[in-house]
C-alpha cells in the first residue's frame, strides 16, 4: 500500500468514520474542513512516527507539513533518507 493510501485510510477511518475514498480529497485542509483539531494533529503525528519511522520535531509541527494528505506526503519524502 502506498504512503498516500495509508495516510488517507487512517484519516478516513479515524476521523471521518468512513471507508469511502471520495469523502477526502488529498488536497483538503484538515483544519479548514474541520477534520482535525490540535489533538487530532498530535495523533496523526504519532501515527506518522510509528508507521513511517520518522521523527517529527516541534519546529516541524506546522500546517505546511501536516495540514493535508498532500502536505504529509511531501513532508515524509523530505524526512526519509
Amino acid at each position: 500500500m502506498s504512503s498516500e493510501a495509508q495516510i488517507r485510510n487512517y484519516i478516513l477511518e479515524n476521523y471521518l468514520f468512513t471507508d469511502d475514498p471520495s469523502a477526502l480529497d488529498s488536497a483538503d485542509s484538515f483544519l479548514d474542513q474541520g477534520i482535525l483539531d490540535s489533538t487530532g494533529i498530535l495523533e496523526v503525528i504519532y501515527f506518522l512516527e510509528d508507521e513511517f519511522k520518522i521523527k517529527v520535531e516541534d519546529t516541524e509541527m506546522i500546517p505546511e507539513n501536516l495540514d493535508s494528505v498532500n502536505n504529509i506526503i511531501t513532508f515524509i519524502e523530505k524526512k526519509r533518507p
